[in-house]
């Protein structure tokens, strides 16, 4: 149940579900395929871990990511959203965020889930182009991504976000374009944006290295990037992040956690938590984390790192600065006891002169320029 008299607390719950049916080609992410049969299992363990680790936390969002969360019946999203609420730790205004594919629901699993307290649904469309889809190695069409937003309405989701990606091999300005201008009229609450990237371990990535597809082309990124910011800001939609713009009121208070450099407990093969000035990482092995939990270990740590003050103050820096009104001065004054102009006076003057970083009176953030240029901004704020 819902604690109703919880006070404000910043901690963020993430629960990580790494089974889909087909890993897409341009994924990096820890997920598996075939490997359904062992999805009682796993939700058995994770149950397990929530109470070991989260019985003494008061929760203001829950995550469900993947993987793909919505191969999950909704029983079994009810049992993990009960196992939660048995602790007493939910506060009542909490947003439950949960990952959906198209393809992968119906009204009737919408409408279920919604019921159980599953309050903000992030689908993960990617493009609205269906070469561009079987490119990417999704199991949906174009038209499932249409139908998908319609089901979510139909069951009663009032917070949407669309997951959509640019910088496509083969895509252009556009394409881009109309992707962009069908998303619009979708309209979701929430959009997020993501660039193309690659590790070297992708299909993609092969087929790029063999010559079958051209390179990725930062300047065509930037260039789709720059025309996003242009037009959702034409339609109402705020850019409060680098990567996400939303209707006013429906940012998503989970992500912002992260951004702000609070508290976040991760649960499940693969996710990470920042507890206590510490940063762990669960096991990414499936049958370790399933093997070791059965035979009493409490959970099987991959590492752990104690973070200090300075690497929590860069961090501080370099995460605020995704946001779009920047880093509070006062914040940081508060929170490390230190004036940041002062502290990084010799990076913000050099940033500033390349005409990446600005000031208002309260905050410290990136240009339109810096935001396209953000790692190299970011890397100045790293401890030497």
């Amino acid at each position: 149940m819902l604690n109703q008299d919880l006070p404000e607390q910043n901690i963020a719950l993430y629960i990580h579900f790494p089974f889909c049916r087909r890993k897409c080609n341009y994924c990096s992410f820890v997920s598996y395929t075939s490997r359904d049969t062992d999805i009682i299992a796993y939700l058995g363990v994770l149950k397990k871990e929530i109470v070991l680790r989260a019985t003494d936390k008061h929760i203001n969002t829950i995550y469900f990511g993947g993987g793909t969360p919505s191969l999950l019946s909704n029983e079994q999203v009810e049992d993990i959203l009960s196992t939660i609420g048995s602790l007493n730790i939910i506060n009542k205004a909490a947003e439950i965020t949960m990952e959906a594919n198209p393809g992968t629901v119906d009204t009737s699993y919408l409408t279920a889930i919604r019921k159980s307290g599953i309050n903000r649904l992030s689908l993960g469309i990617q493009s609205l182009n269906d070469s561009e889809l079987t490119l990417l190695g999704r199991i949906h069409t174009a038209a499932e991504s249409r139908e998908v937003v319609l089901l979510a309405r139909n069951a009663g989701f009032t917070n949407l976000n669309i997951d959509l990606i640019y910088g496509i091999p083969q895509q252009t300005v556009s394409q881009w374009r109309a992707i962009l201008a069908e998303a619009i009229e979708l309209n979701p609450e929430h959009i997020s944006l993501y660039p193309l990237t690659l590790d070297g371990n992708e299909p993609l990535y092969h087929k790029i290295e063999r010559g079958e597809l051209p390179a990725l082309n930062p300047d065509i990124s930037a260039e789709q990037y720059e025309l996003a910011e242009d037009l959702l800001a034409n339609h109402g939609y705020q850019h409060y992040e680098i990567s996400n713009w939303a209707k006013e009121g429906y940012e998503c208070k989970h992500n912002l956690v992260y951004w702000q450099n609070l508290p976040y407990l991760g649960i499940g093969v693969a996710a990470h938590s920042y507890l206590d000035n510490h940063r762990l990482a669960n096991t990414s092995d499936l049958d370790q984390y399933l093997s070791k939990f059965y035979s009493n270990v409490k959970w099987v740590i991959d590492w752990e790192e104690e973070i200090d003050s300075k690497l929590q103050l860069a961090e501080s820096v370099i995460l605020g600065l995704r946001l779009s009104q920047g880093v509070s001065l006062n914040e940081i004054h508060g929170r490390f006891g230190i004036d940041l102009l002062s502290q990084y006076s010799s990076q913000v003057d050099h940033l500033a002169g390349l005409g990446l970083l600005e000031q208002t009176k309260s905050h410290m953030r990136l240009t339109r320029r810096g935001r396209l240029l953000g790692n190299e901004v970011f890397h100045q704020f790293l401890p030497a």
